[in-house]
Order: structure tokens, then sequence, then C-alpha cells
């Protein structure tokens, strides 16, 4: 699984940077929350709530469930629906000169009454349940998870390239580190899909739900052990001008909506991920499923989830196919 698998999987902050070196502060889209604390220290950082995850690889798009058009918005009809319900891939790390919101994607999210998203982005206390749920189990730190010539590597490096002291970080989970390392990765300060749409959403008054809460997405990080996580900020902190290069290839193929040739960039690996695709992936694909029924049954519904999870035999396409829907790919122009 190469870089690009951080971008088109599901959530996880990204951190943003004032113009002014080491000026670290964070903008929920409803407020600001500012406090002495570490934990509401570390809460200023999540200025969008965009969010990455891993795009892991899921082979078989020889089978007649997985989708091989090139298109990110599908169409889903049958199974006794009161009305047409959509599907979105989004890309959640994206610079404001690739991002397009298309009349077609616009057109569509009309013509339902709900938003769905991985999570509930309007839930006014999203940014506290992320605070509680960033810190690592049984008083796990950094150091103890890397080599000591690495941290400090890690130590010098955030602060004279990211101009951000570390310590207040120790005891987070890896994965925040990684964040702040993404934002390295982009020349621009990056726009958000989901934030996009629940803004749609409420301009035509339609709900904004989430499949997942704050709290089970953050605990997949628990299920990937810490050394793994701490070896993957050490190997992006090492492997940026490549990240950058293939972050690149990334956002060509989302502009061509090639989700095969998504999956296949995520062969090039360089953080040894590719094992947990059941956790990551397909693992909460299934979960969704009966959730997503549920909703659509009940009235039209626009579902916007990371790109990953379209794709493959366990992708969100090839299961609500399994159930008997038809999902028809609609080219967003």
């Amino acid at each position: 699984m190469g870089y690009c698998s951080f971008a088109v999987n599901n959530y996880f902050p990204i951190f943003d940077w004032s113009k002014k070196r080491g000026d670290i502060s964070l903008t929920d889209p409803r407020r600001t929350c500012r406090n002495r604390t570490t934990k509401s220290t570390m809460l200023k950082l999540y200025r969008k709530y965009l969010c990455t995850f891993f795009l892991s690889l899921a082979l078989g798009y020889s089978h007649a469930q997985a989708p091989t058009q090139p298109s990110l918005l599908w169409k889903i009809e049958g199974k006794n629906l009161p009305a047409p319900s959509y599907l979105y891939g989004t890309i959640h790390l994206i610079c404001p000169t690739d991002f397009v919101m298309s009349d077609t994607l616009k057109g569509c999210l009309k013509q339902t009454r709900q938003l769905v998203l991985e999570i509930d982005m309007d839930d006014p206390g999203m940014m506290m349940a992320m605070a509680r749920s960033m810190m690592m189990q049984d008083n796990k730190q950094l150091k103890d998870l890397v080599s000591q010539p690495d941290y400090e590597r890690l130590t010098v490096y955030f602060k004279d390239s990211v101009g951000l002291n570390i310590v207040p970080f120790e005891r987070a989970k890896p994965f925040v580190l990684m964040s702040i390392l993404l934002n390295r990765v982009l020349t621009c300060q990056p726009q958000s899909y989901e934030l996009s749409l629940m803004n749609l959403a409420r301009q035509q008054q339609a709900e904004v739900l989430g499949l997942e809460t704050v709290e089970e997405q953050m605990a997949v990080f628990d299920s990937i052990p810490y050394t793994d996580q701490a070896r993957m900020v050490v190997a992006l902190m090492d492997s940026l001008p490549q990240a950058r290069k293939e972050f690149g290839k990334m956002v060509e193929l989302y502009r061509q909506q090639n989700l095969q040739g998504l999956y296949a960039l995520t062969l090039k690996s360089e953080f040894e991920l590719e094992n947990q695709q059941e956790i990551l992936l397909n693992k909460r694909n299934r979960k969704w499923i009966p959730l997503l029924e549920e909703e659509m049954a009940e009235k039209p519904t626009f579902v916007a989830v990371g790109a990953a999870h379209l794709a493959g035999e366990q992708g969100v396409i090839a299961l609500l196919r399994k159930q008997g829907y038809t999902l028809t790919p609609i080219l967003a122009r």
C-alpha cells in the first residue's frame, strides 16, 4: 500500500498551520476551542476534520460484482427502494486547484433527503470525542515505540521542519503525528469534499448522519500495533519526496475517476500495512451495508465515503449488488 492510501479511505485529522511558524491553531468548522490543557492544545490542531487513513489493495476485478467502470458516483436502485439513492467516493486530501464539485454531483445530492458520511461531521460533540480518543492505551509513549536515534531524528525534524514541539504528543497515537507529516506533503491548504457536501446538505435542510462514531473510527487505530504506526511515521519522514510524487499520481487517478488505477497504485508499498486490509476496509464495509440498507429504505440517501471503500469484491459497490441492488455508474462532468 502506497502513500495514496492515506487520502482515499476513512477520515483522519489533517493538522493545519498558521503563517507564523510554530503557531498552531485548530478551528472546528462550527467553533473555536482554546484551552491550556494538553488535550485541548491537541484539539486545537484539528483545524479541518478532513481525515485520512489507508487505501488497501483488493484484488478480483474480473468478478461480476466488483466495479470496473471509471466512475466515483453511482446510482443505487432496486430492492423496493422508494426512490434512488447515490454513492460517492471521496478523497480527503486535495488542493483547491484539483477540487471539483460537478453540477451532476450537486444534482444527485438535491434528489436526496439525507447525507450519510463515515462519521457525523455535523455532531457538535465530534471534536471533544476525538480528543478523548486520540491517546494511546496503557500509558504508552512515543519514545517506547521507536529507537533512540529515530526518536531524536523525529524530535529534530518536527522542531526544525514542522515548527512543532513533539513533547505534547508523546502519548498520542502515532497516527496523529502521521497526519501532521501529511500536511508537509501538500503545497496548499487542502479542501474537503465532506465539508462541502455537508454545507450543501444544510442548504437543502437535509439531515447529516454517520456510519460510525468517532470512538469507533479511532478505535481502529488501537487494532494496529502502535509500533507499526510509529514505524510508518519514521518511514514517511524519510520519504516525503516519494510521498509527494505518489500523491500527485493518486490525485490524477482520482480526477480520472479511475478506481482500478487507485487500487493498482497501492501495490507500491512504502508503509507495510497490506495485512490490515480486513481491519481498515473489509470489516467496516460489511458493517456499513445493513446500516445503509436501513437508511435508504426510509428515504433517498446520498452516501459519501472514501473512494477506497467502493472497489473490490469486499467493497461497498459489490456488497450492495450482492444484496440485490442495482448500481449504475454516473460520470460526473
